[in-house]
Formats: structure tokens, C-alpha cells, sequence
């Protein structure tokens, strides 16, 4: 069995682990916080993130360096905003050849890049070939309580896909590889947008209708931005597309979908994410999405009104009537990427 490094003790770290765990490798827990790592190893509970009983054979750490020491494997589960200083001080700590798993879904706004392009630049001596984006359907709160899950993994490298899928499956999670590194990232992370205009229509009490043609919708908008920068579009009807949009935008462990449904009740946004407690991946991905958009000239009318209302305090109901009046047109042209597969 081998010995992974998880560097992020929030949720969905907290959840992978416990996966790890249960595959029999030795988990080492990585938080920045002391107390949080105290409370991990003599409790054997994170309850602030994952009310779940911890394997024994889950260690947690507050400094990085014995974190890291003798390591086959490292996994980066932190947000999005804390990529590159976590990289930056890990890049030269890495032991040489090993993978480096994340499984973190953003993009940065004014770069405009994905998360492996992000990781990459830190740690220039990483090869692409030994980075895997693990992504799709899965609430960290199911994973921690093991019920079914499948997800995907996807790298440059067959060997290295395959050798993370073997790592994480069991029973209770399921793995499929893939070369799609773009298309995987993406899906993970426009996700989110979608799902914060979810919420926004169930706290306006639109109900089921609206939704179902919002998640359509934005699926389109998402292929749309995607193949623009070199996705498969089918991989947007895979784990990472459809299946993690459709549990992102109907499930209330989605905290996008939680703070889109508070917008939607009239709360405002700073009181909203410090309500939450946690971060809220979708706000910082639509101001990188509505940047991309217009950078590769792509048509998305939902994330630019959730750019309007996040960002300029545009008024819920309007915008969603400015959408319902736009110009008439043919459905299919928005899947059209579909057919040049």
C-alpha cells in the first residue's frame, strides 16, 4: 500500500481521504491550521467540514514539509485562490516522479487559467505527464458516509490516469479515465456558475421548469466556451459535465446552489459567503468565465446576468426577463460542436 499526501483538510479533502483510507493506503492530512490538526488526530472527526468518523490510518499535519516527506502520491484539494501559494511552497519538497493529483474546480480570473495551468506554473519542474484532475458528480458528504459515487480522472498520461484511478476505486467509488484534461477541468468548474443561477431560480420560487431550462442551457453555454479552447465536447455529456451539473444545481449540499438560493431570497453577497463559512467556487469562476467568454467571443447569455447580478448588483428579476426576451433562434445551433466529433 502506499502513503498520499491530501493537502487541503476541508470537506471534499476530508472525503478523499477517507477513500484513500479505506483502500488501505496511509493518509497524510494536510491543514494549515494547528488546531484543526489537533482536533483531527485526537478526536478523529473534522466536524466543522465533515461530520464523519476518520480511518486511524488518516494523519493530520499543520506544517507542509512532514506532510510531504516520503510521499508516493499528493493530491491538492484547497480552493482555487490558494493554488499557487500551496504550490509554490511544495514545489521543492516534491519527491521526483510521483503524481500529483488535483481535484480542486475553478479557474482564475484575469489569467484565465485552469487549475493544472496554474499548477504548472509553480512547480516548473512537474511534467504534465504526471498530473491527474480527478472531477465529477460527488458531494463530500455522500463520499464520507460511502455511498455510491463515480467520478473521473483525466492526464495527459495513460499510465498516469490509470494508476490514480486503481489508487482512489473501491466499492463505493467508482473511477473512469480519460485524456481530456481541458474538457474535465472545464465541465468541473462552469459547473458551478450554473448552478449559483439554480439556486438564484429556486430562492425566486420559479420553480422546476425554469430550472430544468437553466441546467439545458447552461450546458450549451458550457460546451459552447469549452470546445472554443480545445475540449472534447463530449466529454461535457459525461461525469464532468452533465452528471456534475445536474447534482450540483438539485442538491443542497451544493454550497453554489445554497448561495445562489440566498441571492434569489434578497441576501446580499458578502453576507452570504460569510454566512457559508466556505468557499464559494462559483463567484470567482463566473468573473474568469465572463472574462474567457468575451476573450474567445462566445455567446453566454446566463453567466453574463450572473455576472450582472454578482458584480453589479443588477436586480434578479429583470435579468431573468432580459434572457426570456432575447432573439428567437434554433435550438440545435447551440450543440452544433457536437456534430464535428
Amino acid at each position: 500500500m502506499l502513503t498520499v499526501a491530501v493537502l487541503g483538510a476541508g470537506s471534499w479533502g476530508t472525503a478523499l481521504s477517507i477513500v484513500l483510507a479505506d483502500n488501505g493506503h496511509d493518509v497524510k492530512l494536510w491543514t494549515h491550521r494547528k488546531e484543526q490538526a489537533d482536533i483531527i488526530n485526537e478526536k478523529r472527526i473534522n466536524s466543522q467540514y465533515l461530520n464523519v468518523a476518520l480511518p486511524d490510518n488518516i494523519e493530520a499535519y499543520s506544517e507542509i514539509k512532514p506532510a510531504l516527506k516520503g510521499v508516493d502520491a499528493i493530491l491538492i484539494v484547497v480552493p482555487s485562490s490558494a493554488i499557487r501559494e500551496v504550490c509554490s511552497q511544495i514545489k521543492d519538497l516534491v519527491p521526483l516522479n510521483i503524481p500529483v493529483i488535483h481535484a480542486t474546480k475553478g479557474i482564475e480570473p484575469e489569467t484565465l487559467k485552469r487549475i493544472s495551468q496554474m499548477i504548472l506554473e509553480e512547480m516548473p519542474s512537474l511534467s504534465p505527464s504526471e498530473l491527474v484532475v480527478l472531477s465529477g458528480p460527488s458531494h463530500a458528504e455522500e463520499v464520507g458516509k460511502r455511498h455510491p459515487t463515480t467520478v473521473t480522472v483525466a492526464s495527459e498520461s495513460k499510465e498516469s490516469a490509470k494508476f490514480i484511478q486503481k489508487l482512489f476505486a473501491n466499492e463505493f467509488f467508482r473511477v473512469y479515465t480519460s485524456d481530456d484534461v481541458v474538457g474535465i477541468e472545464l465541465g468541473g468548474a462552469l459547473k458551478n456558475i450554473i448552478a449559483l443561477g439554480a439556486g438564484l431560480s429556486d430562492g425566486l420560487g420559479y420553480g422546476d421548469n425554469a430550472k430544468a431550462a437553466l441546467i439545458t442551457r447552461g450546458l450549451a453555454e458550457i460546451t459552447r466556451l469549452g470546445t472554443s479552447l480545445g475540449a472534447n465536447p463530449l466529454s461535457f455529456l459525461g461525469l464532468s459535465g452533465v452528471g456534475d451539473l445536474i447534482v450540483t444545481c438539485t442538491s443542497v449540499h451544493s454550497r453554489n446552489w445554497r448561495a445562489g438560493n440566498l441571492l434569489g431570497k434578497g441576501k446580499n453577497l458578502p453576507d452570504i459567503l460569510e454566512e457559508m463559512g466556505m468557499v464559494v467556487e462559483g463567484v470567482r469562476t463566473t468573473k474568469a468565465a465572463y472574462q474567457l467568454a468575451h476573450q474567445q467571443k462566445i455567446d453566454m447569455p446566463i453567466t453574463f446576468g450572473l455576472y450582472k447580478i454578482l458584480f453589479n448588483h443588477k436586480d434578479p428579476r429583470l435579468v431573468v426577463e432580459q434572457l426570456m426576451n432575447r432573439t428567437m433562434r434554433e435550438e440545435m445551433d447551440d450543440f452544433s460542436a457536437l456534430n464535428n466529433t
